[in-house]
């Protein structure tokens, strides 16, 4: 079963994808988890969350980006020039940090260079950097806005009904993984930081109604799984954005297990559900906008850093690695922060700055996470 969901998140338009168009329905791609799926999902089609996977050069991105900018929006406009995003129609661009803002007018710039690159709808949803009355109000426009542009360019109606139903598959979904999350941080752990990461990015690479039939099997299959990972050290990933399945098994291939995370390709992602009562609209707004886990939300650094450390205790880790791509300010700055108020509570920490996707340096990953395990040994 593992081996399927790995299938999904290894190639960028997957079998579920090339179904969903098969049958004539339309895919919209969006690069962050501020983006409220749900709306998309009423309308009958399919969000689908844009990774670098299958970059193997940056020439395209080198030319808008320049080379001092995170990796994430590089590779993610670098496989756009290349045209393996042609299967979107359409796409959702979000501020979700500086670096991202500027994917939309880089790509923008690109299409004029790169013909057909561009989705038929290519949208700006704007997010504030914190919660306030006025900044809710504000974001709740916004997902009007998005609303309605969606029913004018694809010619569909989004009703309360639909939202209401769309809201309902994706609770169920995160309820799923919260459960996934209490199966990985059992004294014995049952799978590993790999394989759950690939369940997790499988969310956003297929309809959700059949990832949640999927999953429910896949929960039941380690409920009743008997073997255990034993002699490993237990470890939890904090940081910048990672989808790279490599990356965890060199962690883990040095001898250690990843049982818990804070990243938004992971549990951050689902942490919270949406209100099911109400306006499903304002319910959306608020809760993406409470999304405080991200720190590119102002003033919320003492409730990530007890968000981290309840994580750790229930996990029952040994150590914490604090990882950012490079020239990530927003998560490098504050990883910085973490590693001294962690370390407080004495939660032993390693601090690593990578490269996203292809360019991850395999060797030097690998002896900084051994001297790390021989440390909290």
């Amino acid at each position: 079963m593992i081996n399927a969901w790995k299938e999904i998140v290894n190639t960028a338009e997957n079998s579920y994808v090339k179904k969903w168009k098969k049958s004539g329905k339309r895919v919209v791609g969006y690069p962050c988890t501020f983006v409220p799926d749900e709306i998309i999902y009423a309308a009958d089609i399919l969000p689908y969350r844009m990774r670098g996977t299958g970059t193997t050069s940056s020439s395209i991105a080198d030319t808008y980006f320049g080379p001092v900018i995170c990796s994430f929006p590089k590779c993610l406009l670098q496989l756009a020039g290349e045209g393996k995003f042609n299967f979107l129609d359409g796409s959702i661009i979000v501020p979700g940090c500086d670096s991202m803002r500027r994917l939309d007018e880089c790509w923008r710039k690109a299409a004029d260079d790169y013909k057909g690159i561009l989705p038929g709808f290519f949208h700006y949803f704007g997010v504030p950097h914190k919660v306030t009355d006025y900044s809710l109000k504000w974001s709740y426009e916004e997902a009007k806005k998005l609303k309605k542009k969606l029913e004018e360019h694809f010619g569909v109606t989004i009703t309360d009904q639909t939202l209401k139903g769309a809201i309902s598959v994706y609770n169920e979904s995160r309820k799923l993984l919260i459960k996934l999350d209490k199966l990985r941080i059992k004294d014995g752990a049952i799978i590993t930081g790999e394989d759950a990461l690939a369940i997790i990015m499988a969310s956003a690479a297929m309809p959700r109604d059949e990832y949640n039939q999927m999953l429910r099997k896949t929960l039941s299959q380690l409920e009743a799984k008997k073997e255990t990972i034993k002699d490993r050290k237990r470890l939890m990933l904090v940081g910048s954005a990672n989808d790279d399945l490599e990356f965890m098994k060199v962690i883990e291939d040095c001898g250690a297990v990843i049982v818990a995370d804070t990243m938004c390709f992971g549990s951050r992602s689902y942490s919270d559900l949406v209100e099911e009562d109400g306006d499903p609209l304002f319910a959306l707004t608020k809760r993406y906008l409470n999304h405080a886990y991200c720190p590119r939300m102002f003033g919320y650094y003492k409730e990530r850093l007890k968000y981290i450390m309840d994580r750790a205790k229930e996990a029952k880790v040994d150590g914490v690695i604090l990882q950012n791509i490079r020239f990530c300010d927003l998560h490098g700055s504050e990883n910085g922060i973490f590693e001294r108020d962690l370390e407080k509570e004495g939660i032993p920490c390693m601090r690593m700055e990578r490269e996203y996707g292809p360019l991850v340096e395999s060797g030097r990953v690998k002896m900084r996470i051994d001297a790390f395990l021989e440390r909290i040994s």
